[in-house]
């Protein structure tokens, strides 16, 4: 995985298309498993980019919708957007695709734990 793009509170990440990655060898299908690292680990990076974050984040719930398979040989893109978070919780959408966010593999939303900022010691 790659990040190809990072701003505030937003991330892109890709993924090569590799066949050790294949889940149906008939196909040539990825395996759905890729898919949800790659969306998990968008999420996440697209909350530690977040310019409220001040340290770690670990996934509390991840639900993803799968809609289609992606197409064998190509790689696969996420981009995902923190749109919320309180004193502990990030609250992110993302969306898995190969060239066209509009034509999505999968759709995700989670919530990513949000590590309280430091106490300045004395």
């Amino acid at each position: 995985m790659s990040i190809e793009d990072l701003g505030d509170g937003e991330a892109v990440m890709k993924i090569p298309y590799d066949e050790r990655f294949i889940g149906d060898p008939e196909t040539g299908v990825l395996h759905g498993g890729v898919i949800t690292a790659l969306l998990d680990s968008c999420c996440g990076t697209a909350v530690i980019s977040h310019p409220a974050t001040k340290g770690p984040t670990a996934t509390l719930d991840l639900r993803i919708d799968y809609m289609r398979a992606a197409r064998p040989g190509e790689a696969v893109l996420a981009f995902a957007q923190c749109y919320r978070q309180t004193r502990s919780v990030a609250f992110v959408r993302a969306v898995a695709y190969e060239t066209d966010r509009d034509d999505p593999i999968a759709t995700a939303t989670g919530a990513f734990t949000v590590a309280p900022a430091s106490e300045p010691k004395s």
